[in-house]
This record gives C-alpha cells, sequence and structure tokens, in this order.
C-alpha cells in the first residue's frame, strides 16, 4: 500500500496565497489575497521576486490562521529553482524549523503529505506548507534564455506565477470551536517514466504519473472515483487532462465527471496560453484560494488534489534522457 491513513485528521485552518497579473485574470483572482501590479514584486531579479512571493505567502498564511511566527513548529517548502533557493532563502526571514523538499509541480501535495504526517504522528502541533514558481525564473533555468524570444510550441504550458501555502495543524491546539477541513489520507507516489523526452510536453510525461497515483490511491482506499466531488490533478495543462482520462478509463475507472486540472482553468483563455498553466505555484495558488474557499464553504466537501512533477534537470534533458514524473495525492474533507 501507498497510503498513509491518519488518525487524527489533522486540519487545514488556513490558506495564503499570491500570484501574479496575469493569473489574476482568470479564475483565481477574486481568491488570493494579494495580487500582483507587475511580476518583478518590486524585486530587481525574477529569481528575488520568486522568494519575496513565497515570503508572503508563508506570512500570509500564518496570518490567515490567527496565528503568530512563535506558534509554528516547522515550514515545509520547495520551489523549482537550483538547491530550492526561494524557499531556503525565504526560511532564513522566520525564527522556526525548516524542512526543504523538492518534486518539482508535485511540491505542494508532498508537503502537505508531509505536514499531515509529522502532525498526526504528534511531532508537531502547527505546520505551514508552502511553495510557488515564477514564470521567468523557471522558463530561463529550464529552457531558453528570456532574450531569445523562442517560438512556444503547441504542446508547451506557462509557468504560474504565484505562491500559496496552507497551515496544518492538530485540532486540539486551535480550539476554536470551527470544523475545518481535514486531510485524512495522502497516497505517496512512484516515480513513472514513459519515456517521454520533450521538456515542453509536460502534460504527456506527467499524465502516467497521476493516473498510478489515482489508481492506487482509490486501491488503497477502497473508494470510487465518484466519492470525490472532486479530483483535482495539478498542472497537467489540457493535453495531460486529456490523457489522464483515457489512461484512467483503460483501467476501469471513470473520472471524467468530478475531474479537472489546476492548469486548465488558472487562466483566462487557455487558447492564448496553449495548453494552460504548470509549474509549483500553479496547484499552490488554485488550491489555496479557489478550491480551499469553496471547501470552507462546503460547496465542495471531498476533494482528491493530485499535485505532478516532472523531475527533470537541464543536464538530464541534454543528455538526451526522459523524464521521470511523480505525483501525491492528498484527499482534504469536510466532516
Amino acid at each position: 500500500m501507498q497510503t498513509i491513513f491518519f488518525k487524527n485528521k489533522p486540519r487545514m485552518i488556513a490558506t495564503g496565497s499570491i500570484a501574479g497579473p496575469k493569473e489574476c485574470e482568470g479564475v483565481v483572482g477574486k481568491y488570493v489575497d494579494k495580487t500582483l501590479l507587475d511580476d518583478m514584486f518590486g524585486e530587481s531579479t525574477y529569481e528575488k521576486a520568486e522568494c519575496k512571493m513565497l515570503t508572503y505567502a508563508i506570512s500570509k498564511t500564518i496570518e490567515n490562521a490567527g496565528m503568530d511566527e512563535k506558534q509554528v513548529d516547522m515550514l515545509i517548502s520547495g520551489d523549482l529553482l537550483n538547491q530550492i533557493i526561494s524557499a531556503s532563502f525565504a526560511a532564513r526571514d522566520f525564527d522556526f524549523p525548516f524542512l526543504g523538499v523538492y518534486g518539482a509541480c508535485s511540491t505542494l501535495a508532498e508537503s502537505y503529505a508531509l505536514a499531515a504526517t509529522l502532525v498526526d504522528g504528534g511531532y508537531a502541533k502547527k505546520v505551514v506548507a508552502a511553495t510557488g514558481s515564477h514564470f521567468s525564473s523557471a522558463e530561463r533555468q529550464y529552457r531558453y534564455p528570456l532574450e531569445l524570444g523562442n517560438t512556444r510550441p503547441p504542446q508547451a504550458q506557462w509557468t504560474v506565477t504565484g505562491a500559496g501555502g496552507a497551515f496544518i495543524a492538530d485540532m486540539g491546539s486551535v480550539n476554536d470551536g470551527q470544523n475545518y477541513p481535514a486531510i485524512t489520507c495522502a497516497t505517496i507516489g512512484k516515480v513513472v517514466d514513459f519515456g517521454v523526452t520533450d521538456v515542453n510536453n509536460m502534460g504527456a510525461a506527467m499524465a502516467p504519473a497521476a493516473a498510478d497515483t489515482i489508481l492506487n490511491h482509490l486501491r488503497d482506499t477502497g473508494r470510487k472515483a465518484d466519492y470525490y466531488d472532486l479530483i483535482i490533478t495539478g498542472d497537467l495543462g489540457a493535453l495531460g487532462s486529456r490523457i489522464l482520462k483515457d489512461l484512467t478509463w483503460e483501467k476501469g475507472v471513470e473520472i471524467r465527471e468530478n475531474h479537472v486540472d489546476c492548469g486548465e482553468i488558472v487562466y483566462n483563455v487557455i487558447e492564448d496560453e496553449f495548453q494552460g498553466g504548470s509549474g509549483a505555484g500553479c496547484s499552490a495558488v488554485v488550491f489555496n484560494s479557489y478550491i480551499y474557499d469553496k471547501l470552507r464553504k462546503r460547496e465542495l466537501n471531498k476533494v482528491l488534489l493530485c499535485a505532478t512533477g516532472a523531475l527533470l534537470s537541464t543536464v538530464s534533458s541534454g543528455q538526451g534522457e526522459s523524464i521521470p514524473c511523480i505525483c501525491h495525492a492528498v484527499a482534504i474533507e469536510n466532516s
């Protein structure tokens, strides 16, 4: 089995989010805590802007939880840049322990799973889990220098500029009488590689990993796909989402009625962005604003968040390697 069941059901008591101007033209615009007027965020480089966004998301998450920094037991965070510098540099602004993680665009679900495990086991009471990305910093690290102005192929996605986080706590340590959404279980994914080598075709590369994790989650839990109001993947984009639905359907699991991908819905007009959004900030922004708001309003009661990640590097791609991928799934439910 790949699934951890949480007896004490750690609660997601607050989220925080920030997104760029392009992202806020879409569905998340009225739900994020802060909309950037420009993607530099007052900084001199894109990398510094990304770090500042993540710092904001962490601080806002704590503020929205009605807590202060002294009450946080741990931060779990990561990002897409080499040596996860955005997360590490953001962590130096806070006086609490830090676990840096890397799962590419699956980092949000990985962070949630680890935070819930620590809280459920009694090793921590209050944990902040956060991640983010920036189009310009990711683009020049993974593909081409922005100055070249390369034409993007139709299978490409647009890395989301944004960050988001959640405050995950033991309910006994909150005691405010509110019934927050609970993390009930988490399925840890396996690395899956179907031989895709195109660094622009992230959806096709990651869809098999998403299918593998979703199928194993349903097997482990004994649940049907329609148990969930929403099965939301991280950043497969339009093409990857279609591939995922085909792959699960071939195994006798129908998710067409309750599946959506964060990359499909983050931008206003997906045709302008080819396959939609990607990046660690994609699921971070969409889930920690739009989806969490619907959970709190009980418009959604059972959500399976399946963040996907392509575990490539410029070195591996330059050497002709295929793209190994992973997906972690976290169930968030109202009781």
